[in-house]
């Protein structure tokens, strides 16, 4: 996928106010529109057009765009980064598809999870429903916790440029929540019309990197490294998990892949995950004389090849 400079294809600098970039698109539009322009590449730029200016005309779109920093040149191979609008409060209005607009992969890469978002847009009896994602670790997941949060909020301000606001939340994180559950703050969202009651924000929630850990659902994986004596012969051993650490009797004759399951060990719920251990096998290395000769007594002591395994 290619980066899209936004600000190029209208022809402003990053810091063009809201309706400077209004006033540059309607002279393009009418330049390349394709009833009126006789240039072959009219309506392609006519659709570019429509697409960066859906963006940089709404004040929400444009300041999660423009987080992307400036390090980006257009036609570069791009992927958005991970996690890249975390913490970012946006609403649930579109902000209208834009003249023209071809929707393409670049565009819904940033915006369609945004655009989805919102679960109610404001009436005459309550103000618009608001959304984010925020990233929490794992153990709270484990154990339910009190978190402060910090979100960023786009607003414009009185020169029409897109600003961040900062706004800081106490949140209780339930035990049990999972990735991709949302966390509904009644009245968090958009105050309503005159005496209505706000809006709603809904969280939606991410882990932070949480290594060793993977996470899939309510699953929780672990790799396990192994002696091979331990996966040869068997053993017990002391194995971390996100809510304290556990006993783990390994089978003798565990080979390499092999998942062991504590039943119940995943992150709470009705019911709950499972983790599972994932083993795998740690050759020593033979430095000594004495650790070579081992290794030259278990190649005389085993038939085994380890290409036919």
């Amino acid at each position: 996928m290619k980066f899209k400079d936004y600000y190029e294809t209208i022809g402003l600098p990053r810091g063009a106010t809201q309706a400077e970039i209004k006033q540059a698109y309607r002279k393009l539009a009418r330049k390349y529109h394709p009833d009126v322009s006789k240039a072959a590449d009219a309506e392609a730029r006519f659709k570019e057009l429509g697409e960066a200016y859906a963006v940089l005309k709404d004040p929400e779109k444009r300041a999660a765009y423009d987080q992307m920093g400036s390090q980006w040149k257009a036609g570069q191979e791009f992927r958005p980064p991970p996690g890249w609008d975390d913490g970012f409060e946006f609403s649930g209005r579109d902000g209208g598809s834009g003249e023209g607009m071809d929707q393409n992969d670049f565009f819904e890469a940033l915006f369609g999870r945004q655009t989805r978002g919102a679960k109610r847009t404001a009436s005459h009896g309550h103000g618009e429903d608001h959304h984010a994602r925020v990233l929490i670790d794992l153990a709270d997941a484990y154990r339910g916790a009190k978190r402060s949060i910090s979100l960023r909020v786009p607003e414009m301000d009185a020169q029409g440029h897109v600003a961040m606001r900062e706004r800081k939340l106490d949140i209780n994180i339930p035990k049990g929540i999972h990735a991709g559950q949302h966390l509904r703050l009644a009245g968090q969202g958009e105050p309503g019309p005159g005496e209505s009651p706000a809006g709603d924000l809904y969280l939606e929630i991410g882990f932070n990197p949480h290594p060793p850990f993977r996470i899939d659902g309510r699953d929780v994986f672990v790799d396990l490294p192994l002696a091979p004596w331990e996966a040869a012969l068997g053993c017990s051993l002391t194995i971390p998990t996100p809510d304290g650490s556990v006993q783990l009797s390994v089978p003798a004759g565990s080979a390499a892949g092999r998942q062991l399951r504590l039943k119940g060990k995943g992150i709470p719920g009705d019911p709950p995950g499972d983790l599972y251990t994932v083993l795998g096998i740690a050759l020593p290395p033979a430095v000594t004389d004495s650790q070579k000769e081992a290794y030259r007594a278990m190649a005389q002591s085993f038939v085994f090849n380890a290409r036919d395994a």
